[in-house]
Formats: C-alpha cells, structure tokens, sequence
C-alpha cells in the first residue's frame, strides 16, 4: 500500500529547472483558477450567485459542492503540490464537462477556456507536482 502511495506521489522532473517550472505553473494556473472561478462561487451578481450548470443532474446540492469545491479548494492543494495528481481529478472532470457538454454548441472563444484549463490539469496529472511539493516531501518521510 506504501508503494502505490509513493508512486501516486513521486513526481521528479530531473533537473532543479524543471522542477522549478512546474512549480511556477502549477502555482499560476491554481491562482488563476481560484481568482476567476472560484471567486465566482461567493459573490453575488445582481443580488444572486453564479449559476452552475448541471448536465450531469446530478442533485442540485451536490452539483454545487463539487463545482464550489474544484474551484476553490482544489487550487490551495495544487499550490502546495499535496496529493496534486488525485486533487486535480474533480477539477478535470469539470472543466472537461464543461468543453464537451456545456459549452459543446458555443464558440471556440468560449471552449477555448474549459479546454485549456483540461488540458493544464491533465500535464499535472501525468507529471505530478515535482520536487518542489508537499508530495514529494511526503514520498521522502516515507522513504526513511
């Protein structure tokens, strides 16, 4: 069980740049995340808050949650790198709802948006945080 965790955790790109790089994005792509959409989810626009789509119907409450949570929450782990491939998952789900179920009949202006982030989330999740995260960290107490 140990040696699935650090597999899931274990993320090295190989040389200190790299990592260093990764950890940029990772960073400016969980702020970005955070301070467009995850923002959206507390004001209040027009005396009402943002609409969530729910293709999915899956019930309203739920819908939310997992909306307000991939939004807000999700960024603050990719930022610190802690559990990042298993912590983008939500997210990836519903920025790739978005594309391909939402927003499939829109303007390419319009996917271009849900498509980026989706395909952001997914370098994450194939390359992990780096060296420069709690993951790795972690994968070292571990490894003592």
């Amino acid at each position: 069980m140990i040696d699935i965790i650090k597999q899931i955790l274990y993320s090295d790109l190989g040389t200190s740049f790299n990592n260093a790089v990764l950890l940029a994005f990772r960073v400016l792509l969980a702020i970005e995340l955070f301070r467009v959409h995850g923002m959206k989810k507390f004001r209040i626009e027009n005396g009402q808050k943002e609409h969530v789509p729910n293709p999915l119907h899956l019930p309203e409450k739920l819908n939310g949650l997992l909306a307000t949570f991939s939004d807000t929450v999700i960024p603050f782990f990719i930022i610190l790198g802690f559990g990042t491939r298993l912590a983008v998952l939500p997210t990836i789900g519903v920025t790739a709802i978005g594309y391909f179920v939402v927003h499939r009949n829109d303007s390419l202006e319009v996917r271009d948006v849900p498509f980026m982030y989706t395909l952001s989330l997914l370098l994450l999740l194939a390359l992990g945080a780096g060296t420069y995260s709690l993951d790795y960290y972690l994968v070292t107490i571990l490894n003592n």
